[in-house]
């Protein structure tokens, strides 16, 4: 199961003015033969975002990063769990949102963007 690549969705976001970057993630058994994340990367999404509207009620909600703020990545569970927290720690006490971005880039896989497109509706999209 070390082996096994997990997908890790997450929102930078600020809530009341203030950063916030919640995430969630799996195990993702199936990513070597993936081309995207399929069901399993919009389960990730709609999660956090139910999480992102529950907390929408103690303050206002402003997307981060744009088209760029709801990321699903893939990457190891030892990436996840050590390097993860110290990007988290670091964009949350004032780091660049740009910094943060090419450090999630280097350390994932793979990585898309999630984005809704009015009569398309969401999209999952490799991040360029």
């Amino acid at each position: 199961m070390a082996d096994t690549p997990y997908l890790v969705a997450l929102a930078l976001v600020e809530i009341g003015g203030k950063r916030a970057l919640p995430l969630g993630g799996q195990s993702w058994p199936a990513a070597a033969s993936a081309e995207d994340p399929g069901v399993l990367g919009r389960t990730l999404a709609l999660e956090l975002l139910l999480r992102l509207w529950q907390r929408s009620d103690e303050a206002g909600l402003q997307r981060a990063a744009a088209d760029t703020s709801l990321l699903l990545l893939e990457m190891p569970l030892e990436t996840m769990s050590e390097q993860l927290p110290k990007l988290k720690a670091a964009w949350l006490s004032g780091g660049s949102t740009d910094s943060l971005q090419a450090d999630l880039r280097a350390l994932a896989g793979r990585a898309w963007q999630v984005s809704f497109a009015k009569y398309d509706g969401v999209q999952i999209t490799p991040w360029r």
